[in-house]
């Protein structure tokens, strides 16, 4: 498994320092005797409470474009307190992440309180995403009584595989993403627009459009 381990603390004094590296020591020992891969290892001094933390940054795009699974911390205040905490622990949870601590000497368990909040937060989200893609469907309805046919771009004939192509329209991907969404969302939100797509699939198509624009 290719693991994250993120360490911090909230203030810049030098005795602060010391449980930087006590962290890290532990979380390595963590990531040795469960033999995860440990891909990074992000160390930052920052409130717990802010968002707009640069080490918080660092493990979301690592999440996003790496084939990463797991995150190792100290405990689940090393990854935020209040609302920042809640808002992380959602955003890894739709990302697939599993999240580990020293505390818990495994896989994190969060509280009662925290698992109630969580199911809340998405149930919001799954209610405002399944408006979303009715939305989506309204407007393809009104589309094809207005003499769209949709269905005469759903085929991608001379394919030298052999087989019918998944078509996954990259514009869409590229505006949801600068949207903010995940690529767990971006599947969901194609999937309501008739593409018979995977979060791997729109990844891949992601990654590729990406690569081709560095080349």
């Amino acid at each position: 498994m290719n693991v994250i381990i993120y360490c911090r603390v909230s203030t810049d004094k030098e005795s602060q320092e010391t449980s930087l590296i006590r962290q890290e020591e532990e979380l390595l020992d963590l990531a040795s005797r469960n033999g995860f891969t440990v891909v990074e290892k992000i160390i930052e001094q920052a409130s717990g409470f802010d968002l707009d933390r640069e080490g918080v940054f660092k493990m979301l795009e690592l999440i996003q474009h790496n084939e990463i699974n797991g995150l190792l911390i100290q405990d689940e205040t090393r990854i935020g307190r209040g609302n920042a905490k809640i808002a992380l622990l959602h955003n890894l949870m739709k990302e697939n992440i599993r999240i580990f601590s020293v505390s818990h000497n495994g896989e994190l368990q969060l509280s009662e309180s925290d698992t109630m909040i969580l199911q809340i937060v998405s149930m919001v989200e799954e209610h405002q995403r399944k408006l979303h893609n009715l939305k989506i469907k309204r407007g393809m309805k009104r589309a094809v009584d207005r003499g769209f046919r949709p269905e005469k771009n759903l085929k991608n004939r001379g394919n030298k595989e052999g087989r019918e192509k998944i078509i996954v329209p990259i514009e869409e991907i590229l505006r949801l993403r600068k949207n903010g969404l995940t690529f767990h969302d971006i599947a969901a939100t194609l999937r309501g627009l008739g593409h018979d797509v995977s979060k791997a699939t729109v990844h891949r198509r992601y990654r590729d459009h990406i690569d081709q624009l560095q080349d």
